[in-house]
């Protein structure tokens, strides 16, 4: 739609909330600008990948981070845009038996991984809680930090505002340069993002949130001088021009629209709101070396890679998924273990 798909490598400084990290240097871990820790679980065993360790789980508003207590190089960052879903099921902990746990399902770099989670501290539900709360959070205020086009944004003529967004300017006048003759629209400016849309058609709009700019500058079209937003790799790497008349009213929105993205790189908005009871207390604080628990720890398998262990979906040397063999008493048969949820006579059943 609006401007070119043109895409370009580039070094995306925000990554906390879009990527899964396994065993990162510790400076990784440490809260970037705008990410805030919700809460703090001291006593999480992190169930699929390190079963019988105990770790500490931080729940920040990007991201989870869950760090070993035993060895604080075994850890893990995991962005909430990567989670597909959050489920509490049964698990089989070394440290706790048959439990409920929390299992955290994602896909990143076209790999799905797997996550379990279980909370040591008996009849605690704030794995459970927090986390599935603060997730939705996240999922629900993406506008703050994805690029959309032709979105459900604007009423009336005017922009719906996202709790805590701030109105800062109205430009009308606005060719958007996307096609041969450009399409005449308005500008609004706020203090998390860069909107217009078409007079002629409200549903024909983009909101580009200053997180997925790239660039901001002024050069010469086709059409003469106009303001070109350059947008981060992330979110399509989209080159989109606008020409505002006159070049004075050009250069004041340029201007305040990089000064708007010069703030907000240093104090991002990720618009997920929360409230805590208490201070959760700092990464530093969760470094400290804990006693080796009385548990044996049996490694069963080639640990070299730590993804290994998080795929969703694992099987032998030829691909296929080994499962348990049960019996099966509405069958009679002996058969695979189904996955918790599915029976046999839900797989027989036609729609």
């Amino acid at each position: 739609m609006l401007g070119g798909g043109k895409k370009k490598e580039e070094d995306d400084t925000i990554w906390h909330d879009r990527d899964i990290r396994f065993d990162t240097q510790l400076a990784s871990l440490e809260l970037r600008p705008g990410e805030m820790r919700i809460d703090s679980i001291n006593s999480v065993e992190d169930t699929k990948g390190n079963n019988g360790e105990k770790g500490s789980l931080s729940i920040t508003n990007l991201r989870l981070i869950w760090i070993c207590h035993r060895n604080s190089r075994v850890n893990l960052s995991i962005g909430y845009n990567a989670v597909a879903s959050i489920n509490i099921r049964t698990a089989n902990s070394r440290l706790r038996g048959n439990t409920q746990a929390l299992y955290v399902m994602t896909k990143f770099n076209n790999s799905r991984f797997e996550f379990v989670f279980t909370n040591l501290v008996r009849q605690s539900p704030r794995l459970f809680t927090t986390v599935q709360a603060v997730y939705r959070a996240y999922d629900t205020s993406r506008l703050y930090r994805d690029l959309k086009l032709r979105g459900a944004i604007i009423k009336n003529k005017g922009l719906i505002l996202l709790p805590n967004e701030q109105m800062y300017n109205k430009v009308p006048g606005v060719w958007n340069l996307s096609s041969d003759q450009g399409n005449l629209g308005t500008f609004f400016i706020t203090n998390v993002r860069l909107v217009w849309h078409a007079n002629l058609a409200e549903t024909f709009n983009v909101s580009i949130p200053y997180m997925q700019m790239k660039v901001v500058r002024v050069r010469d079209s086709k059409f003469g001088q106009a303001l070109v937003v350059e947008t981060s790799q992330r979110c399509g790497g989209y080159i989109l021009g606008f020409r505002v008349d006159p070049v004075e009213q050009l250069q004041a929105v340029f201007q305040e629209v990089q000064s708007l993205h010069r703030v907000f790189s240093n104090t991002p908005i990720f618009g997920v709101d929360f409230t805590t009871e208490e201070k959760a207390a700092p990464l530093s604080e969760l470094k400290v070396e804990r006693q080796q628990d009385d548990v044996e720890i049996v490694d069963t398998e080639n640990t070299a890679d730590p993804h290994t262990a998080y795929f969703a979906d694992r099987g032998d040397a030829q691909g296929q998924t080994q499962r348990e063999i049960v019996f099966s008493s509405e069958l009679g048969l002996a058969i695979e273990k189904l996955p918790e949820g599915v029976t046999a006579k839900s797989l027989w059943s036609v729609l």
